[in-house]
């Protein structure tokens, strides 16, 4: 295979990668590393390297739109990175001294998980006053909505302090943002409004996704003729599929179409882990 038909085979695939990701708002490390690992044979270390670059492109594009708009609660990001940051660094260390068939199985779990867990409805419920400790650190906030600005409290910050750390590692170990991680510990564990925490997420995982990079660049896993088609793939396909979305009247499609295909993906990356193929 010539370097022009891998660098078209890539692009045109971490393009629909962005595209899935944007619509499903995990964003396109969950397609990435298993198209290039099971699709293109390449070393899952290396996946890894040019899945994280694209979050960060990805994350720092969409998150200066969501800041823009008032959405994002800027104070919650900045006091959960340091959790994230610290888990990324820890995960992105044990990988490189991991044998990757262990990595492909837990990515498989994972994947697993996300499937599940997109088909779980939470009843959204916004408390007006927050814990003593989100006072102290002033993690209260308010987002614009139709009807007026809303506003909310914040509870269990320790909780989910440390639920990131955990998300941080998963994100360094797999090179992924570990979105839905943090969306979970943010809505079901600190109580934030889900829109709150969708976007405050999306403004992390750059910040963590840099972090793991770190690691991953002193190794010299991050190769520039994976890591370029990826990131321009996944951008543009971010973008198509933000704009499928705001015109989109139904997400009941979507949650099946990435049901299937993650499912697809995590029986096969765990199958491949298992027989030793990764």
């Amino acid at each position: 295979m010539s370097v022009i038909v891998l660098t078209l085979i890539i692009l045109v695939g971490s393009y629909f990668a962005g595209l899935l990701g944007s619509l499903t708002g995990l964003g396109g490390g969950f397609i990435i590393i298993p198209l290039l690992t099971l699709g293109l044979n390449v070393d899952i270390h290396y996946a890894i390297g040019a899945s994280l670059i694209s979050v960060i492109a990805t994350s720092s594009g969409a998150a200066a739109a969501y800041v823009k708009e008032g959405i994002t609660n800027i104070r919650i990001g900045m006091f959960l990175e340091i959790a994230t940051t610290i888990g990324a660094f820890m995960g992105a260390t044990i990988a490189l001294h991991i044998q990757t068939h262990y990595i492909a199985i837990l990515f498989g779990m994972i994947l697993a998980f996300s499937a599940v867990m997109s088909f779980v409805k939470k009843k959204q419920e916004i408390l007006p006053e927050g814990s003593p400790m989100a006072d102290k650190f002033k993690l209260n906030g308010s987002y614009p909505t139709p009807d007026g600005v809303v506003k909310y409290g914040v509870r269990n910050v320790g909780g989910g302090f440390f639920m990131m750390v955990f998300a941080g590692t998963i994100s360094g170990l797999l090179g992924i943002g570990s979105g839905a991680l943090k969306v979970v510990a943010m809505d079901s564990i600190m109580r934030i409004p889900f829109k709150v925490s969708t976007t405050t997420s999306n403004f992390m995982i750059g910040v963590t996704a840099a972090a793991s990079a770190v690691v991953y660049l002193q190794r010299g896993y991050i190769d520039p003729a994976i890591s370029m088609p990826v990131v321009v793939g996944v951008l543009l396909g971010a973008l198509s599929g933000s704009k499928i979305l705001i015109n989109a009247r139904s997400a009941g499609w979507l949650r099946w179409l990435f049901t299937i295909i993650v499912s697809i993906l995590a029986i096969q990356m765990i199958y491949n882990g298992l027989t030793g193929r990764l």
